[in-house]
């Protein structure tokens, strides 16, 4: 099969592997239909998670069909269309019996990380019964692809744990995918006014027609100024940080109100300075997760009542034979003004 293999920080390849074979009894073959690309990949490239190791195919969200399951798997069965979570989980341990299926002992964020992942014609997802959703008839597969990854991320790791309100003030800090999947699951609780900010003006407009209520250009170093006058000198009940950079780091920390909450969604790769000599006596709460997908079947039901329309979000559609033009599209998005790329397998 083609799969795209990480060969160490600053490459890739398109390359021949064998298809993937069942290995437990938990386990389901899928072929793949659809998938993308995360920032999360991108970081890998940049070398940032050491837990993905050269010669890893990539990827860890789409939609496909069951092509075989281990006699464990009890759920599912050859044909069936399914969604695929960007979190596995056995269900079992302790760690998935609180909810965090992210930690979960045998499981977690493994896909195109600590083993293959989807930006392949197959994957081998294990615990298939609790990792896999089916696909409900006529729903938009492109639309479920957002569901692997992006919007549960953005909404448990951004609005849920930035504790968003009715009424309440926001700011998302970076308007890539992450950054506009928080802001329309953050709809679902009414806050009065949601700010975004970001260096491309390209990303800002995808922002003011999602919902955005004020969008700021940090390119002039004046984005903390900016929000401190949008909101009354107060700053943002919830500033969320969807880059992974230490310089969205610290102007979550500029633009926070006394009370606020700071909810970091981005990945980082390198230290970032908290400034508790300004921050001790604020009240602040800072939030860190890994998304758990246990929002996945709410969302999936918003999706399909289309309360929220994940496809505003895919902006390129090219097949796997191009994924090294799909990954140079959506590295260059300030060029190419991408956002989701659904690659076709």
């Amino acid at each position: 099969m083609k799969a795209l293999v990480y060969r160490g920080p600053g490459s890739k390849a398109l390359e021949d592997r064998p298809k993937p074979e069942l290995q437990s009894a938990g386990d389901a073959i899928v072929r793949m239909t659809k998938t993308t690309i995360c920032g999360t990949d991108l970081h890998i490239l940049k070398g940032d998670v050491a837990t993905c190791e050269p010669g890893r195919i990539l990827g860890h969200e789409g939609v496909g069909v069951v092509e075989s399951v281990g006699a464990g798997v009890t759920t599912f069965r050859p044909g069936d269309r399914v969604l695929i979570s960007c979190i596995s989980s056995c269900g079992k341990c302790d760690y998935c019996r609180r909810g965090m299926y992210s930690h979960c002992t045998t499981g977690g964020w493994i896909l195109g990380n600590t083993i293959d992942g989807t930006q392949a014609e197959f994957v081998r997802i294990p615990h298939a019964d609790t990792s896999l959703y089916p696909i409900p008839e006529g729903a938009d597969e492109e639309a479920l692809v957002m569901l692997s990854d992006i919007l549960p991320t953005g909404f448990e790791c951004g609005v849920l744990n930035g504790k968003v309100a009715p009424g309440s003030t926001v700011a998302i800090v970076g308007s890539g995918p992450i950054g506009l999947a928080a802001l329309l699951t953050a709809q679902f609780y009414s806050p009065a006014q949601i700010i975004l900010i970001d260096l491309d003006d390209n990303r800002l407009e995808v922002a003011r027609r999602f919902g955005a209520t004020d969008t700021i250009n940090s390119s002039d170093g004046k984005a903390a100024e900016k929000v401190k006058a949008l909101t009354g000198g107060r700053g943002v009940d919830t500033a969320i940080e969807a880059v992974g950079v230490p310089a969205t780091f610290e102007l979550c920390e500029a633009i926070v109100a006394p009370g606020g909450v700071i909810a970091n969604v981005g990945v980082h790769g390198v230290k970032v300075d908290l400034h508790l000599e300004t921050l001790w006596a604020h009240n602040i709460t800072i939030t860190t997760r890994l998304v758990d997908t246990v929002t996945t079947p709410m969302l999936l039901k918003t999706v399909q009542s289309k309360k929220i329309d994940p496809t505003r979000l895919i902006t390129h559609h090219l097949g796997l034979a191009d994924i090294l033009d799909a990954y140079e599209t959506f590295g260059q998005a300030a060029r190419t003004s991408a956002l989701k790329v659904i690659i076709s397998a």
